[in-house]
């Protein structure tokens, strides 16, 4: 299983349509729900996209991108509960993290996930945490 940062999703909500980000995305994200790659994200996307997409284009294009992400097929939400929180603690004091990014790094220790899909060089710090490009990721599987 490969964790999808949100920057994933928002890649492919706002990016222009010929962009090589937004491709790559759209790979991604075909395969999950095709069910060829299993993917996982935190609940903590689902406010990541809202609150990016309300910021960038409106609220009523954030609350439809809000609903479509809680429907996507083959995408397993994982919960930020106290265990969660108690590790992303952890990982701010030893790495400095951003709190948001703790909680996704978090999210992948608590459960078993050794890969994250993200452009974001910070995931890269953390012991047992693998990243991945999110061009990488579209073109393996």
């Amino acid at each position: 299983m490969r964790y999808l940062d949100a920057s994933v999703f928002l890649y492919y909500i706002l990016d222009p349509e010929s962009g090589r980000n937004r491709i790559a995305s759209k790979s991604l994200l075909m395969k999950v729900a095709e069910g060829s790659m299993h993917g996982a994200t935190s609940v903590l996307t689902w406010d990541e996209i809202v609150w990016a997409v309300k910021k960038k284009v409106g609220l009523d294009i954030a609350k439809t991108e809000g609903a479509k992400f809680l429907r996507f097929p083959g995408l397993r939400l994982l919960e930020a509960n106290e265990t969660v929180l108690i590790t992303a603690q952890s990982l701010v004091d030893g790495y400095d993290m951003r709190p948001r990014d703790a909680i996704h790094a978090a999210c992948c220790i608590e459960n078993g996930i050794e890969e994250i899909i993200t452009s974001d060089p910070d995931f890269d710090r953390v012991e047992g945490l693998r990243r991945i490009s999110l061009e990488d990721a579209s073109a393996s599987v």
